[in-house]
C-alpha cells in the first residue's frame, strides 16, 4: 500500500450497548491482550515488553484471571489474547483457556512455543482453544536461535507448528523482520506454507522499549524496505486462497501514521501480567501516566473512567496540525508511545506523520540508523539487558 494512502479499514465497525451510541465517542472492547507473565525462555532484542518487567511474585494469582476473563465476556469482549513474556510458563494455562471457552471468549495463544509439549497443546486444544499463533525470528537456525538468544529455538517451533495443524488448529506464523533478518523473507514466506499455516504476520519491528535500545541493530535500510514491499505485494497476489500476508512497515518510513490499537481506548485494551489496564501494551512506556489495576476496579469502572483511557481517547485532546486534519478519525493520532518515545510529549502529532515538525528529522535518523556498523543486540533480560 503506498505511503500517502489512508489507513485501510480493518473490517472492526465501534460496537455500543443499545442507546449508548450518542453518549461516548467509544465502543465495548472487542479483543484483549492478557499478558499474562513476562517470564519468556526467549531474550528477543525487540519485545515489546516494558524494560522494568514484572517478577512472577507480582503476577496475578489465577483466581484473579478467572474472575476477570469473566468480567471481560460481562463487558462484551469477544477475543482474549493470551500472551506474555510467554504465557505457557503459566501452570494454570488450560484452566485460563477453560475459563474463556465457558464464558463465550474466542481464545489465541501468542507464544514463542518453545516450552510447549504436545500433550500440553492437546490439552489446550481440550480445552476450547481456538487459535495458535507462533512468533519465529529467522527461517533457520543460525539466525533465528541468535536473535531469539536460546539454543535449538527454531526447530522446536517448527514442532509445535506441526503439532498445531495435526490437532486441527488454526495456525498464523507471526515473523519479526528487520535488518538482520528480512534477507530470509522469502524463505519464512515459503516456511509459512509449509507449515500449513493459515496467516503470516510480516511484521516489521515497532520502536518502543527493548526495540528502541536496539534500533541501530534492527533498522532496515529503504532499499530493504521497498524490495520487502515489493516482495509481499507479490506473493499477497500468488498465495491468494493459500495464505493470508499482512504487512506492517516500520513507522519511521511511513508518511501517515498507523491507527494505534483502533484509536486509543476505543476498541481494545491490554492487562499486565500484575493486573495493570493499558490501552496498548506500550502505554507504561509513557511517564506521567497512572494506570488502574483489576486488583482495585472493575474493568467495566477502569473501560469507561479510567483517567489514563481518557486521556487521549477520540479528537478532543488533539493539538494542530491534527484537530484540523480530515484524517483524524481514521487513525485517531496515530501512536501516543511513538510521539512520547520520539518527542518528550505524547499529546504531540506522532512523527510518523508527514505533517509533524519532526517527520523529517525521523526519516533521516532511520536511514542513517539503517547503515550503521552497529549490529550486536542488547538481549532482553530481567537484569535489565545483556550485550550479545
Amino acid at each position: 500500500m503506498p505511503d500517502d494512502q489512508p489507513p485501510r479499514d480493518d473490517g472492526f465497525q465501534l460496537v455500543t450497548r443499545p442507546g449508548e451510541s450518542g453518549r461516548r465517542p467509544y465502543g465495548i472492547p472487542l479483543a484483549v491482550l492478557a499478558e499474562l507473565t513476562h517470564r519468556c525462555p526467549l531474550q528477543c532484542p525487540y519485545c515489546s515488553n516494558p524494560l522494568e518487567l514484572e517478577a512472577a511474585s507480582k503476577e496475578l494469582a489465577t483466581e484473579e484471571w478467572l474472575r476477570v476473563i469473566g468480567e471481560l465476556a460481562g463487558i462484551g469482549v469477544l477475543q482474549i489474547h493470551f500472551s506474555g513474556g510467554e504465557p505457557t510458563v503459566r501452570k494454570d494455562l488450560v484452566a485460563l483457556v477453560a475459563r474463556a471457552t465457558e464464558v463465550g471468549l474466542y481464545s489465541n495463544l501468542i507464544t514463542s512455543a518453545v516450552m510447549l509439549p504436545r500433550d500440553r497443546l492437546a490439552a489446550l486444544a481440550d480445552a476450547g482453544l481456538n487459535h495458535v499463533q507462533i512468533s519465529f525470528q529467522g527461517a533457520e537456525p543460525l539466525v533465528a536461535d541468535r536473535v531469539g538468544g536460546f539454543r535449538n529455538g527454531h526447530a522446536k517451533k517448527l514442532e509445535v507448528a506441526r503439532w498445531t495443524r495435526d490437532l486441527d488448529l488454526p495456525l498464523t506464523v507471526n515473523a519479526v523482520m528487520h535488518r538482520q533478518n528480512l534477507h530470509q523473507l522469502p524463505d519464512i514466506i515459503d516456511m509459512a506454507v509449509a507449515l500449513d499455516a493459515d496467516r503470516l504476520e510480516v511484521a516489521h519491528v515497532q520502536y518502543y522499549g527493548w526495540a528502541l535500545k536496539n534500533r541501530q541493530a534492527l533498522m532496515p535500510t529503504l532499499a530493504q524496505l521497498d524490495e520487502t514491499s515489493r516482495l509481499v505485494a507479490a506473493e499477497q497476489q500468488r498465495l491468494k486462497g493459500v495464505l493470508v500476508i499482512d504487512h506492517v512497515i516500520p513507522d519511521y518510513y511511513a508518511e501517515r501514521p498507523k491507527q494505534c490499537m483502533g484509536g486509543w481506548g476505543r476498541q481494545f485494551f491490554n492487562i499486565s501480567p500484575a493486573g495493570k489496564v493499558l490501552p496498548c501494551h506500550a502505554a507504561e512506556t509513557i511517564t506521567g501516566l497512572s494506570f488502574d489495576s483489576v486488583r482495585d476496579h472493575s474493568l467495566d469502572w477502569i473501560w469507561a473512567h479510567s483517567a489514563a483511557f481518557n486521556r487521549y481517547r477520540g479528537t478532543d485532546w488533539m493539538p494542530e496540525p491534527c484537530r484540523s486534519c480530515a484524517h483524524k478519525e481514521e487513525d485517531f493520532g496515530g501512536c501516543r508511545c511513538q510521539a512520547f518515545a520520539l518527542t518528550g510529549d505524547a499529546g504531540n502529532t506522532d512523527p510518523a506523520c508527514a505533517l509533524s515538525p519532526m517527520h523529517a528529522r525521523i526519516f533521516a535518523l532511520a536511514e542513517t540508523e539503517a547503515g550503521s556498523a552497529q549490529n550486536a543486540f542488547l538481549y532482553r533480560t530481567f537484569s535489565g539487558g545483556t550485550p550479545e
